[in-house]
């Protein structure tokens, strides 16, 4: 099984980023690179060895080639992208300082991804050679097409016996196209084996909330999610498993950052590391799902799938960019207490 691909779906946009921590006004350039949720769990798959295929749609432009170019750098199987639609989707970042708290934009509207429709894609062929199909509650915000392309493929999924899993990754501004994910997500749910989701996600797709926690003072206790893991599964019984982020925000340069894993009977509890100087915080939760992926699949261990998950998203934290490019060895030394970020000769 260990040599059977993981397939990954949604939209890819450009990042464009003003340098350091400039504001949108003071730039007058910026760093373009690549990013988007299930992209980039494809690129941390792809990092640690493991076969990885990137479904998608792309505008058949120098821009699209372009992205496809840099999948393929990471070493990430982009033959199943399909290709047609206007444009790639942009957005710009801008970083936060201490305070001051990051800033996105989007500029997607009329991307190739918003415009695929059912039909597009053949899911049997895609999942023919696969073991696993990753997810992300971005892609059916995006627009009808998506979301039905979405249900089309975890329906295909769960019927060939691929383990489905899903970042609920509720995003406030990309619900415009007339529905909520209330109304949209909970079919898609019910076909996943596991769920991640971070401190405030359930709350805000299904209402789901732990008791006694304050994320805005940075307070995120462990066994307070226990109950939301036990929801979860009494709402969707297929999961297998429910899997918490857990962030404290001290600043927007210095948080703390661990993880639970509650798999209907026990809650697994990950260490917790303190990030006092974050380099990009972007995409820390889907270096976690990529980290959880690998350890459920190479481990046999859910603590220790929990740990692997937590360490590699804290060294995304250092790394620029959406894309965490980091080895298993560098995420094993770092769960085994090696942090003193002394130089390897």
């Amino acid at each position: 099984m260990k040599n059977k691909k993981i397939i990954t779906f949604g939209e890819i946009m450009l990042r464009l980023a003003p340098l350091g921590y400039l504001r949108f006004g003071q730039s007058n350039s910026f760093q373009a690179t690549f990013g988007g949720g299930e992209a980039n769990v494809a690129v941390s798959l792809a990092n640690y060895g493991v076969p990885v295929s990137f479904v998608t749609r792309l505008p058949h432009n120098d821009i699209g080639k372009w992205c496809e170019k840099e999948l393929k750098k990471h070493s990430v199987d982009t033959r199943l992208i399909k290709w047609g639609g206007e444009r790639l989707g942009i957005y710009f970042l801008e970083k936060g300082a201490v305070n001051r708290s990051s800033k996105v934009v989007y500029d997607r509207a009329h991307s190739s991804m918003s415009s695929i429709e059912k039909g597009m894609i053949d899911w049997k062929e895609v999942f023919r050679d696969a073991q696993w199909f990753h997810w992300t509650g971005i892609t059916p915000a995006i627009s009808k097409g998506a979301a039905d392309v979405c249900l089309e493929a975890v329906k295909v999924a769960s019927e060939m016996g691929l383990t489905v899993s899903c970042d609920l990754n509720y995003r406030k501004k990309l619900w415009k196209w007339g529905k909520t994910p209330a109304d949209i997500m909970p079919e898609l749910v019910s076909y996943c084996d596991i769920i991640l989701g971070n401190e405030e996600d359930a709350d805000k797709v299904f209402g789901i909330k732990p008791e006694n926690v304050n994320i805005e003072k940075g307070e995120v206790g462990a066994e307070d999610y226990k109950s939301v893991g036990k929801q979860l599964m009494q709402r969707f019984p297929k999961a297998k498993k429910v899997v918490i982020t857990l962030r404290g925000s001290v600043n927007a340069n210095h948080n703390t950052w661990s993880g639970v894993l509650w798999d209907g009977k026990k809650l697994f509890n990950a260490p917790i590391y303190d990030i006092t100087h974050i380099v990009d915080r972007v995409g820390g939760g889907d270096s976690f799902m990529a980290g959880l992926i690998y350890g459920l699949l190479n481990y046999n261990n859910d603590q220790v799938a929990l740990n692997f998950a937590v360490a590699a998203s804290c060294l995304k934290h250092t790394i620029e960019g959406d894309f965490n490019m980091v080895t298993v060895e560098e995420v094993e030394k770092l769960m085994e207490g090696h942090t003193s970020g002394r130089v390897s000769r």
